[in-house]
């Protein structure tokens, strides 16, 4: 089991964010969460690495107390999991290769392109700075810095904020061929079902706090839930 979520709730002040939410994530699985906005879905990602404490239950991370964990245990759970945020990120001072690198204690040229190629760029933007190459290979870049340490969890928060279309869709395939590739397990926080229904293995859908619907896409797809049937449409 690579995450475990055991009645875990979270309020900022009356407003109850998580309220109880108890899942867990297989070791190589894709699990997409989708909600409407302030529904959770980030506040479950960032109490999985203890980013935030949640304010009751347990939360696993390859079967270690990240609820109760020291900032040492932390730590060593940090180094497990990559977390992808919405915006790239980059530092613009600093070249590809030294974003790429800046996890690295050892700042390993061979090991930066390595993940260059993995999220398709090559060598050849290594000493460009990020304002010098496009937003969607800002996006890819920062995929790469987080793959460098050898993470074995990716989480993605809105991966594909402000992409078009076309790159949306790459993004997306790419998350699919990363976790496969790599067999890493992958938590991507998302609006869109679309890409959920291409590529996940199992959806949670949360809203009001709770867990509405937890299941495979087959399932999800047949769900006669309203919030299901809206997300459902969009993704016509």
């Amino acid at each position: 089991m690579a995450i475990s979520f055991k009645n875990v709730a979270k309020a900022f002040g009356q407003k109850k964010v998580l309220d109880g939410v108890s899942f867990s994530v297989e070791t190589g699985e894709v699990l997409f969460i989708l909600g409407k906005s302030g529904m959770g879905k980030s506040v479950t990602l960032k109490t999985t690495i203890g980013l935030m404490k949640p304010d009751r239950g347990e939360i696993y991370v390859h079967g270690e107390a990240v609820h109760t964990a020291s900032e040492h245990t932390l730590a060593q759970v940090r180094k497990k999991c990559g977390m992808v945020f919405q915006h790239p990120a980059l530092l613009d001072s600093l070249t590809i290769f030294e974003n790429v690198a800046f996890g690295l204690e050892t700042k390993n040229r061979e090991r930066v392109i390595e993940c260059l190629k993995l999220v398709h760029l090559d060598e050849s933007i290594l000493n460009r700075k990020p304002q010098e190459i496009s937003y969607g290979m800002q996006k890819r870049v920062s995929l790469a810095r987080t793959l460098a340490p050898g993470p074995q969890i990716l989480l993605f928060d809105e991966p594909t904020t402000g992409l078009d279309p076309i790159t949306t869709n790459a993004v997306n395939e790419l998350i699919a061929e990363l976790s496969d590739r790599l067999n890493v397990t992958s938590v991507v926080v998302s609006h869109d079902m679309g890409c959920a229904l291409r590529i996940a293995d199992r959806i949670l859908v949360l809203d009001q706090g709770n867990i509405l619907a937890l299941d495979t896409v087959d399932r999800i797809k047949s769900s006669s839930e309203p919030l299901i049937q809206d997300f459902l449409r969009e993704a016509l």
